[in-house]
């Protein structure tokens, strides 16, 4: 029973540093190089294996569907402010 409570004190306490770790390390300049590199990584496999990855800002875009509607139009008409300004 007590090997039970020592291994889920074990898991909390690994799992509070491993986060304290990372909200430190992802600003650091390594960290934006590794985090780049696991993105890319995980892109090229997604893209390998032909799968499908829901992206934090697909899942927001399904949860807020009228923003995410409001947000296409308005990329809609930067895309045709720009291609008026160039011509």
């Amino acid at each position: 029973m007590y090997w039970l409570f020592i291994l889920a004190l074990k898991s909390i306490l690994s799992s509070i540093i491993g986060s304290s770790f990372y909200a430190w390390f992802k600003n650091t300049t390594a960290g934006v190089w590794f985090q780049l590199r696991v993105d890319r990584t995980m892109e090229w496999v997604a893209n390998r294996y032909d799968l499908e990855i829901v992206t934090k800002e697909q899942k927001w875009l399904s949860q807020y569907p009228n923003l995410a509607t409001r947000i296409q139009d308005l990329e809609k008409e930067i895309k045709q402010l720009k291609n008026n300004k160039k011509k």
